[in-house]
């Protein structure tokens, strides 16, 4: 699936905004049978396209008021400490995203936890403790702004 038909796009937008829509709904939008559109997600799925279906929770709304933006760099590019850093950070539930970068960080990663304890436990029991780490700097999100996660197709 290389190029993607107007009928996909309407499917994947319609996903996106609301993954529980039924089959029936999702083949009234990209307007064709339920068949078809029941066979176009699953090629979708195969493709890699759709990566996989969620719930977006309320962080706040759970008990997990804390959140930051990690900046995160190496003392050198040793694969050994890439490999070992990345390993680990995909391995914490508080790392909700882990982005390598360009710039004066190697690493940006966005945490969300309960509170300050929790994310002075992370920082102290795991992140300062992996191999490799050179400098992290924390900026505390004041405010969510804009959190999306559907790309505009």
């Amino acid at each position: 699936m290389a190029k993607l038909e107007e009928q996909d796009r309407r499917i994947l937008a319609a996903l996106q905004a609301d993954s529980r829509v039924s089959n029936q709904e999702l083949a009234d939008i990209a307007g064709m049978s339920a068949s078809a559109c029941w066979r176009r997600v699953k090629a979708l799925e195969e493709a890699g396209i759709i990566r996989r279906y969620c719930a977006i929770v309320d962080a706040a709304a759970v008990g997990m008021g804390f959140h930051a933006i990690v900046h995160v760099s190496l003392t050198r590019h040793d694969h050994n400490h890439v490999d070992t850093f990345i390993a680990e950070v995909k391995r914490r539930p508080e790392v909700l995203d882990c982005f390598a970068t360009t710039g004066e960080a190697d690493y940006h990663l966005r945490i969300v936890c309960a509170d300050l304890a929790a994310y002075n436990d992370f920082l102290e029991g795991f992140l300062f403790r992996l191999p490799g780490i050179a400098n992290v700097r924390t900026n505390l999100v004041l405010k969510d702004i804009k959190q999306e996660t559907a790309l505009a197709l």
